[in-house]
């Protein structure tokens, strides 16, 4: 019998389940870590792929109309002067002259000061503040190998800005014409002010964006098309209803660039925030890269030529990671033991399936759970595992995700049939050992239903 747990998920709970199961270990931690820079361990990496995999398969793999690009990370600094960047991207900034923090003007309400904290929440921080100034976010870097002569760059905020100044290019050498997407995946930077709560807000991170050129007058019908589909991608991946929502903008939290955009937000331990937005960004950014470099960037069709407006669905790697994690994780009381574990969608579980020999020291258990270990590993992420108490093994896989563990025992050696447990349910049933690879794979592409 199951019994809940009271309470949900929290950002400590998760993080600390992240470094105990080698999802995400603190950056440099050995000299003191910095601040919102995390490495990610071995089950990390695996998840964070499954997270791209299922982005590239839903919007190239599976379609027509989008293609691949993988563009550089520092560009030519006239990008970022065309782009707004240089001049406008950046936050206001105010400093604590008692406790020498440094706050976003605009989040006062939520900050606190250093020696003095508010007494209530919400209240402005009770510090001695400067004036608000402005701080761009990007990183400068330099080009050449002596500083005093090299030019001055930009480690990319964004990847889209590699997307527009690739138009012409990706128009001239693929066979696409509007309606037509360009998807990219790649590192982001910004120094950001307030980073913080785990995953959430770093400085180094990866982006998965998308660009879709439209015929102008098609531009509202294609920017809702997309907040849905956007919106069924994260429910069809295991996010709960319940825990998703669409936000549209009110018109003064709008970009410079954008004529519409809608956050889907999701309802992580810390609150309401944004996991994706999908922008409108009209014909902004290929009019200002076609005045500034020279080239013309428009669409030039047999009979029409215009400037394609841009809806742009863009979010974090590791932001659609932590709500993946937050949503998986539960505590549920097993025959009066705790039990921790996540219950990740199949196809974004790090390990899909951990074959286990019921007794490690048994050679012919060993044999066989060796062999079918052998052949799953070619088809799909396995483990092996012979070491501690079978309960042991099953827990660990429990807390990393493994949907479904396969245990080789004595009635295998007598008949050819092993054990398939189930990581949410704890059913088991005997199944062909000859079977289990495609049992599998079939299971992986079969529709899954998350809890309620």
């Amino acid at each position: 019998m199951l019994e809940q747990f009271e309470g949900a998920a929290t950002i400590e709970k998760v993080a600390s389940l992240c470094r105990r199961r080698a999802f995400v270990f603190p950056s440099s931690d050995i000299y003191g870590g910095l601040g919102s820079s995390f490495d990610f361990g071995h089950y990390g990496v695996l998840l964070n792929d499954n997270v791209k995999g299922e982005w590239r398969r839903s919007l190239i793999q599976e379609r027509d109309d989008v293609v691949a690009l993988d563009s550089a990370i520092i560009l030519n600094p006239e990008v970022w002067v065309a782009s707004g960047h240089v001049a406008g991207f950046s936050d206001p900034l105010v400093d604590c002259r008692t406790c020498k923090l440094r706050f976003r003007a605009d989040q006062l309400e939520q900050s606190a000061c250093g020696k003095r904290p508010s007494k209530h929440p919400g209240e402005i921080p009770d510090c001695d503040l400067t004036e608000p100034r402005e701080f761009n976010l990007m990183f400068e870097t330099f080009v050449g190998p002596v500083r005093e002569d090299a030019s001055r760059a930009f480690l990319r905020p964004e990847t889209a800005q590699g997307i527009f100044v690739n138009f012409k290019n990706i128009t001239s050498s693929m066979r696409v014409k509007p309606p037509f997407g360009i998807a990219q995946i790649g590192k982001s930077f910004r120094n950001e002010i307030t980073p913080g709560n785990f995953l959430f807000r770093m400085r180094e991170f990866e982006q998965m964006e998308m660009e879709f050129f439209v015929p102008p007058a098609e531009a509202e019908e294609w920017h809702r098309y997309w907040v849905e589909a956007r919106r069924r991608w994260h429910l069809d991946l295991g996010l709960r209803e319940s825990h998703l929502r669409v936000r549209p903008h009110e018109l003064s939290e709008l970009s410079h660039y954008s004529s519409a955009t809608s956050d889907i937000e999701y309802l992580y331990p810390i609150g309401w925030l944004e996991l994706e937005g999908v922008a409108n960004r009209g014909d902004y950014d290929l009019r200002q890269h076609s005045e500034a470099s020279g080239t013309t960037l428009e669409w030039i069709g047999h009979e029409e030529r215009y400037v394609p407006y841009v809806i742009e669905p863009a979010i974090s790697v590791v932001r659609a990671t932590l709500a993946f994690l937050c949503d998986a994780y539960d505590e549920e009381v097993v025959a009066d033991r705790p039990r921790t574990l996540l219950r990740l969608h199949p196809r974004l579980a790090p390990v899909k399936a951990a074959v286990l020999p019921l007794i490690g020291k048994d050679t012919a258990m060993v044999e066989q759970a060796r062999g079918l270990y052998e052949d799953l590993r070619k088809s799909m992420s396995a483990e092996y595992d012979d070491a501690a108490a079978i309960g042991k093994r099953y827990r660990r896989q429990d807390e990393i995700g493994t949907p479904w563990a396969l245990t080789i025992d004595e009635q295998t050696l007598d008949d050819g049939t092993i054990t398939l447990r189930d990581r949410d349910t704890l059913q088991q049933e005997r199944i062909p050992l000859d079977g289990a690879k495609r049992l599998l794979l079939d299971k992986l592409e079969q529709p899954w239903q998350p809890r309620a």
